[in-house]
């Protein structure tokens, strides 16, 4: 088992035209079904990694993710229309947070506004109903002396009138 290893260390580090000429791909595996060459585990790493693929990062820390080293990870570039979706509806929220404490603040102030005049109703209709007493237009009308009104002596009757 560890002169297995050491082989396939030893093949991993000569140059893939050394080995080509050595022996065939799949004696080295073991050979494949069907006749056909079978990949070795070294081959198959090699052919999925290439040179531009950025190495993952073996920590993450807080001034990685501030200078932005984390935006350009391949998980986060797929997942851009995610974060643009995210930031448009934290700003509908914020937007309509903000509009609505707009409009209960609107609504504490006209409802200030309505209880202010109900009370300016509500002292002027009993001023009004104060005058309006017929005590208090008797008194007006002793004070005054010019008035040939009086009160009545007696109380007042209904005239019935026959419809013809």
């Amino acid at each position: 088992m560890a002169d297995k290893d050491k082989q396939q260390d030893a093949m991993a580090a000569e140059p893939q035209d050394a080995r080509s000429e050595e022996q065939p791909q799949g004696a080295a595996d073991g050979g494949g079904q069907n006749g056909e060459p079978a990949k070795g585990v070294l081959q198959t790493i090699r052919d999925s990694v290439r040179e531009d693929d950025a190495r993952p990062s073996r920590s993450l820390t807080l001034r990685k993710i501030l200078g932005g080293d984390i935006l350009t990870a391949e998980l986060v570039r797929s997942q851009i229309w995610l974060f643009v979706l995210i930031v448009a509806f934290m700003v509908l929220y914020v937007a309509f947070r903000y509009q609505c404490q707009q409009d209960l603040l609107t609504i504490d102030r006209l409802e200030k506004e309505l209880k202010d005049a109900k009370y300016k109703a509500l002292s002027s209709s009993s001023a009004l109903t104060e005058r309006c007493r017929e005590s208090h237009i008797l008194e007006m009308l002793r004070d005054n002396k010019d008035s040939l009104l009086h009160p009545a002596e007696q109380p007042p009757y209904i005239i019935n009138v026959p419809e013809e």
